[in-house]
């Protein structure tokens, strides 16, 4: 019998790897379905059926389907990381802590995604699909991010984590495009550059459960080169 828990998508993309991360730092076993984009398999049924707007991740468990992988991130943190354990990364049962989860949330999702993404984009992705990285949206997207980290600097220079001394779900949702930023570009000054921020990224690293993730992405990454 299968696993009950299922993510259609490609661990290559950042934002299934942030959905196998929850999965993996609640302990939930899964199954990864693997979606050929090449193909454009995620553009036709039955995978239309269970995401009708064609992106990854895709997920199932049990009855429920669920698509955009911020919700899904959420809804397995809710679900399977209870509440006052280490896998409680939503703080839900403290109204402060999760106030802080919530902003710095949703400050990875305004600030620092929009910029970090369009850096992977032409540094990781646009390589990966025969392209050129357009060198002038690089530059503006690195100053985008340097004043982010600049904020981030300030916040981890007197907290460990982003909401407080907690890893959370604020540091969780940075991994998969920090990670691809720091192993397929040359930016990673970026972070190191700012001692509390590189510290921060230390910490989330050594992570078992990302660590995990890490190679997982890695040897997606690889498959993918060989096969373009």
């Amino acid at each position: 019998m299968g696993c009950a828990v299922k993510v259609y998508g490609v661990v290559a993309s950042p934002f299934v790897a942030t959905v196998l991360l929850c999965l993996e730092e609640t302990g939930v076993s899964y199954e990864l379905v693997p979606v050929d984009m090449a193909a454009r398999e995620q553009k036709t049924e039955p995978y239309l059926s269970r995401n009708p707007f064609g992106k990854i991740p895709t997920f199932e468990d049990g009855e429920i389907t669920l698509f955009e992988s911020r919700a899904i991130s959420r809804y397995i943190l809710r679900k399977y990381g209870p509440a006052g354990t280490p896998k409680d990364l939503l703080r839900e049962s403290n109204l402060e802590e999760s106030a802080m989860v919530d902003a710095w949330t949703e400050v990875e999702a305004h600030q620092y995604h929009p910029a970090i993404s369009n850096i992977v984009r032409q540094c990781v992705i646009m390589p990966l699909i025969g392209g050129a990285r357009d060198q002038a949206v690089v530059d503006e997207n690195v100053g985008k991010l340097g004043k982010v980290l600049d904020v981030y600097q300030a916040r981890l220079s007197s907290s460990p984590y982003l909401a407080g001394d907690f890893f959370s779900l604020a540091d969780l949702a940075h991994f998969a495009f920090t990670y691809c930023l720091m192993a397929g570009t040359e930016y990673t000054p970026l972070l190191v550059k700012r001692a509390s921020v590189g510290a921060w990224w230390g910490r989330i690293i050594a992570r078992p459960a990302v660590r995990k993730v890490a190679a997982l992405i890695d040897l997606g990454l690889l498959k993918q080169m060989s096969s373009s």
